[in-house]
């Protein structure tokens, strides 16, 4: 699977080929369509894997963060280093894999796993206005959609050769929009 991962990760959906699976993962063709049925059910597992190790730095940061803010910085943080981490692809899976993607099924996959990001962010941010630790009159959906807008084009800086150090200073610069109580 984790091969699947990196042919999905490089190329993304539309241009990672059933040979360049079987390729990349050791098997044939066969026994690819018995294991998983077809290219795109392998992709959606290949996008739960990715989403369980090296994307799982969001959900981390999230649920371990003692405030909203403190949770989006170290998300913001992070993808930064993730994204830029050497010996493997750059951005995010997640976001690369929609791009010239043509088929209907697996756009909606996808635009399903970002918009649950969003709605992520968008609940921590509503803990956060609950605690006190944001103004009552905080726009909720609009700095998650934010937070997600950032991330996203983290994620393309990335690919295009930003450096970690570029995305570190982005994720700064992308703070300062933050309300304070």
């Amino acid at each position: 699977m984790e091969k699947a991962v990196m042919a999905f990760w490089e190329r993304g959906y539309e241009a990672t080929s059933v040979s360049d699976l079987t390729r990349a993962m050791g098997i044939g063709a066969p026994s690819l369509y018995a294991a998983f049925g077809d290219k795109r059910t392998l992709f959606e597992e290949a996008v739960r894997q990715y989403g369980a190790t090296y994307g799982s730095f969001g959900e981390r940061a999230l649920a371990e963060e003692p405030t909203a803010r403190s949770a989006v910085h170290r998300l913001l943080s992070e993808a930064a280093v993730t994204y830029t981490a050497p010996g493997r692809p750059h951005g995010c899976l997640f976001v690369h894999a929609a791009t010239n993607c043509t088929s209907p099924e697996v756009e909606e996959f996808l635009r399903g796993v970002r918009n649950a990001h969003i709605a992520a962010f968008e609940r921590r941010i509503h803990d956060g206005i609950a605690a006190g630790e944001l103004p009552a009159d905080t726009d909720a959906g609009a700095l998650a959609r934010h937070t997600g807008a950032i991330i996203q084009g983290m994620s393309q800086q990335a690919r295009d050769g930003a450096s970690r150090e570029e995305l570190e200073a982005l994720a700064e610069f992308a703070m300062t929009v933050w309300p304070r109580s």
